[in-house]
């Protein structure tokens, strides 16, 4: 009986078979974003051949209603892209079930429509919305779309940085760190006039939470060269920054590249850098630092003198949060080129909480931005992006702090990448009475372009990342760049480039990360 009753709800009499309009919902993993206008929850395709039937309704159901703000219906005709420009129906309150009332004349071919919805700003992080389309009432009836893609349960992010927030063009590469009070950090670059890298006008930012992610203060601005030699703002420019926290002094250490002059140039390619150690002829290694939990800084401290080899054409920070070992020691992720041109990760690492700093052996050549991790032996490994061809991440390992290395087992063969920055970060946590620890690797989990922002887990010190535990957060084509960091002990927060904003945060419960994903 139930089948013949969905059967007449799409039966249209006068219509063929043929004839009848054929509606399809799909869906992509992206995040919900605070702050953000619009957040696109699903496409719904209608292809019809029979001319002027036109959409009366559209119901709609919502689990999480109570997490939005409103949600919209746009009807975009035969483009497939999102577009706000033509909406269908009111902007409606969130409630469990939405009837959108509006009028859209189909074409001959195929049709698009966007949902697409407001968060609440105090929409709870931890939380899920989940929509789905019940059915659609048109002037050849009902119909019940199909779904293509699986219902998805969304999570809930901040849009931290968005593209001119504050009069910032473009911000890019993030790195993110925990203070002892529990306070996250974000250090980035506020690209001011355009999105290029150096050189231009460029300084580094920070963003600060003290409520785990909830809310974040104004930026800051924390390094500035401004118009040193007297050359403009776009000669001095500052970028990818790295971040480390001492857990026993609560000493903030922030470090940087700065070009001075060098116009067009860029530090990773020819006439980028030069040897030597030169203000305006080689990049410069930066330094600022905070003992009040980053809501103050010193001025620019020049430490290319102390820490960079004369004949190196670069010597720069990892954008990447550096680590504390058991012991105190201080590890900060670097990398370069030598003077034969050659890319290297490398350490930079402090025994006396930051008032001296050694800079160790490259761990390996053809690889740059790295993050590292202790074992559960008390060795460190170092995750780097590969340069191409190779689509595969560099790992290695030291016993003796960089002194001397060995290539992991996985290295260049089992962890992928479209060559960009990645994040790995060790996870303590307690199982009862039990204190366990879990390695988290995040990245654009592709070797074709910056998609699929993930997050990997390993339960046996990077040997196996088994492919059940990779929790896809946002599939669509951002700019990566990933970091990882605790923001109590049971949450894991994360910064990345998604595709929904320059710059995004979102929270994650350890205990859901440690579930197979379905």
């Amino acid at each position: 009986m139930k089948a013949i009753i969905l059967a007449a709800l799409v039966f249209v009499p006068g219509l063929s078979q043929a004839a009848r309009p054929d509606a399809v919902v799909r869906q992509t993993v992206r995040p919900v974003l605070i702050r953000n206008e619009h957040n696109t929850l699903l496409q719904l395709t209608i292809d019809t051949d029979e001319a002027f039937i036109q959409v009366h309704s559209i119901t709609i159901a919502i689990e999480g209603a109570v997490e939005l703000q409103s949600v919209q219906f746009y009807f975009t005709g035969e483009e497939t892209g999102f577009s706000s420009e033509k909406a269908f129906g009111d902007r409606m309150k969130p409630e469990p079930t939405i009837v959108f009332g509006g009028h859209a004349r189909l074409n001959v071919g195929t049709n698009h429509f966007w949902l697409s919805c407001r968060a609440r700003a105090d929409a709870d992080l931890l939380r899920r919305v989940s929509v789905s389309v019940e059915a659609i009432e048109t002037s050849a009836g009902r119909i019940v779309p199909r779904k293509e893609t699986p219902q998805l349960s969304r999570r809930i992010g901040v849009a931290l940085r968005r593209h001119w927030d504050d009069g910032v063009h473009t911000c890019r590469i993030p790195a993110l760190a925990t203070t002892p009070r529990g306070t996250l950090l974000c250090v980035y670059d506020m690209r001011r006039r355009m999105s290029r890298d150096l050189q231009e006008d460029i300084d580094i930012g920070l963003l600060r939470s003290a409520d785990g992610g909830r809310t974040w203060g104004a930026p800051q601005v924390i390094m500035d060269m401004d118009t040193f030699g007297g050359l403009p703002q776009e000669l001095n420019g500052c970028s990818d920054p790295g971040i480390i926290v001492d857990p026993s002094t609560g000493e903030i250490f922030c470090f940087a590249l700065w070009t001075n002059g060098r116009s067009g140039t860029h530090q990773w390619t020819k006439g980028g850098s030069e040897p030597g150690l030169e203000i305006g002829k080689s990049v410069q290694f930066m330094m600022v630092t905070s003992k009040d939990d980053g809501q103050s800084w010193s001025q620019p401290q020049n430490m290319t003198r102390l820490w960079k080899d004369p004949s190196w054409i670069l010597y720069a920070p990892s954008p990447q949060q550096g680590i504390a070992l058991r012991d105190g020691t201080l590890v900060m992720p670097t990398q370069g080129r030598d003077s034969q041109d050659r890319r290297f990760s490398n350490l930079l690492v402090s025994q006396d909480h930051g008032k001296s700093w050694t800079v160790s052996s490259a761990a390996s050549y053809g690889n740059t931005e790295c993050q590292a991790v202790q074992l559960s032996d008390g060795s460190i490994m170092l995750n780097c992006r590969t340069e191409r061809p190779t689509k595969f991440r560099t790992v290695a390992v030291t016993h003796d702090l960089g002194q001397t290395w060995k290539p992991h087992a996985t290295s260049r063969k089992d962890i992928i990448e479209p060559n960009c920055n990645g994040s790995t970060y060790r996870f303590d946590y307690r199982d009862g009475s039990e204190t366990k620890s879990v390695l988290l690797f995040a990245n654009p989990h592709s070797q074709k372009s910056r998609t699929h922002h993930s997050i990997q887990l390993s339960f046996d010190d990077g040997r196996t990342w088994p492919p059940e535990y990779r929790l896809l957060l946002d599939e669509g084509r951002g700019a990566g760049y990933p970091s990882l960091s605790r923001v109590d002990d049971r949450h894991i927060g994360i910064v990345y480039e998604g595709s929904g904003s320059h710059l995004v945060f979102e929270k994650l419960s350890i205990d859901e990360l440690l579930k197979p994903q379905d």
